[in-house]
């Protein structure tokens, strides 16, 4: 039986990828989203993939949700955190409400999530965790202190998570994407993408594949060694 994966946020955008290249490694691969049945319904029509509807970052929806998964797919010993949102402000303009919301989905599902799946791991002593964190976790950025908190959350998340893995076959690592073409990217005002893409290296976007194929080495067999990392995808518009 070939492992169960759950990926988060994977019905479209880099989830979607991930999905996919997950499904070309040979899992049995599940995406999680939280509202819209009607493109979930056809991701599942066009790959396959089976869909289950939950908002990572309630709680108790979480661990029903993964319950539901395991009775009814099979144990969970991948995981991958890419569900997110954004509601971009400045500090002065964001009401409470813009910051919650970002924390809760973003940083909160990774932890909801963990919690539902990584005491199977544990007692098997095998698991694989992903999250996707962001260059603007690590960098920061203007106008999204709610979504840089959050995605700067992710990567310390990992590092101490790793730390409980290493022991019991369970690796943590994190990806930080750069701008990637997705509709969350395409949502940005044409004249500001200009000037991003003009301060990346490559000269370019990154293509959700891209990403994947980072999550594909980090959740393979052999990925062992690797825990507690952040794989900076991002054309080199961030080094450090």
């Amino acid at each position: 039986m070939s492992r169960v994966a759950i990926v988060t946020g994977g019905t479209r955008g880099i989830g979607k990828a991930i999905c996919l290249a997950l499904k070309d490694q040979g899992r049995t691969v599940v995406a999680n989203f939280a509202g819209n049945e009607e493109k979930a319904r056809a991701f599942t029509a066009e790959t396959g993939i089976a869909a289950y509807r939950w908002d990572v970052g309630n709680h108790d929806a979480t661990l029903a949700g993964c319950a539901k998964v395991e009775a009814e797919v099979g144990p969970v010993e991948i995981v991958v955190n890419n569900a997110g949102i954004t509601r971009d402000a400045t500090l002065h303009k964001m009401d409470f409400e813009d910051w919650n919301e970002v924390i809760r989905i973003n940083l909160g599902g990774c932890f909801n999530m963990a919690k539902a799946c990584f005491p199977g791991m544990r007692e098997r002593k095998w698991g694989r965790i992903v999250n996707i964190g962001s260059i603007n976790g690590q960098a920061g950025q203007y106008g999204q202190v709610n979504y840089a908190a959050a995605k700067s959350g992710i990567h310390g998340f990992t590092k101490a998570l790793a730390q409980e893995g290493a022991r019991v076959g369970v690796t943590v690592n994190a990806i930080a994407p750069g701008y990637i073409d997705t509709d969350m990217v395409a949502a940005v005002p044409e004249a500001v993408l200009e000037k991003i893409v003009a301060k990346i290296p490559v000269g370019r976007l990154g293509h959700a594949e891209e990403i994947a194929r980072g999550v594909a080495f980090l959740t393979a067999e052999d990925a062992g060694f690797v825990t507690g990392s952040t794989m900076s995808l991002n054309g080199g518009q961030h080094m450090y």
